[in-house]
């Protein structure tokens, strides 16, 4: 993609999933990325698979100081960032909108949204000029059953995304992803082969996106390509969302 090599480049949840893809793809672009994870394990094991990184850092993006302290660290790494992709997210399963209990809702709400807006607040006073991309969901734009934490918080995101992008106009961009299903460790830990069986036969394409077919999204939404891309979201879902109902 056309402007991103020599590019600063954060990626949130860069340790697994849509996150580690989205770091390499950077890194094959000839960007500068510097890694954000709450997981230590995965964080080495994914510097030893992409050796270009140039820096991992552990921190928990629901954890506003931690934020601003993994920030002092990105400091001593990058001179600036010139692309944030503000991915880190978590979902957990319920049997159903009356099984949430607050403190799951806070845990969820606190790392989808609260940590989008933390990372991104840091972000923003190291970037005269740059892209900024949060990581959204079609759970932001459909009632998913089970999942009713993740669907507000997603849902919030692009309401967020959407001011950002007026108030940092015209120096910075601000974009949102809402991907459908993607094969990733998270959906992994959730899903049995009869769920996802059920998933796939919803989804026009067949099947479960691979991580780095939305990199490459984040790729192009980031580079010179998208210039006079701000201010919207992108559903990436193989058809799912335009599926009438059977």
């Amino acid at each position: 993609m056309k402007g991103l090599a020599g590019k600063h480049v954060v990626v949130t949840g860069g340790a697994s999933g849509i996150g580690q893809a989205t770091a390499r793809r950077f890194v094959e672009e000839g960007a500068k990325v510097v890694i954000l994870d709450k997981n230590r394990q995965t964080l080495n094991e994914t510097v030893a698979e992409i050796p270009g990184l140039v820096a991992a850092i552990v921190v928990d993006v629901s954890d506003d100081q931690a934020v601003a302290r993994a920030f002092a660290e990105v400091d001593g790494h990058l001179p600036q960032i010139d692309v944030l992709i503000n991915n880190a997210g978590i979902s957990v399963r319920h049997e159903g909108f009356r099984s949430i209990e607050p403190a799951q809702w806070r845990h969820v709400i606190d790392t989808n949204l609260n940590g989008i807006f933390y990372v991104a607040r840091e972000t923003v006073k190291r970037m005269a000029s740059g892209v900024i991309l949060n990581m959204s969901s079609v759970n932001g734009l459909a009632a998913f059953p089970h999942y009713a934490d993740y669907n507000a918080s997603k849902a919030a995101v692009l309401a967020l995304s959407q001011t950002m992008a007026v108030e940092l106009a015209p120096a910075i961009r601000v974009n949102a992803l809402c991907p459908g299903a993607v094969m990733t460790p998270m959906q992994k830990a959730e899903y049995t082969e009869e769920m996802f069986a059920k998933v796939n036969a919803n989804i026009p394409l067949g099947r479960h996106a691979d991580p780095s077919e939305i990199a490459a999204f984040f790729a192009f939404l980031a580079s010179d390509e998208a210039a006079f891309i701000t201010g919207h979201h992108y559903v990436i879902d193989g058809g799912e969302l335009s599926r009438a109902a059977a």
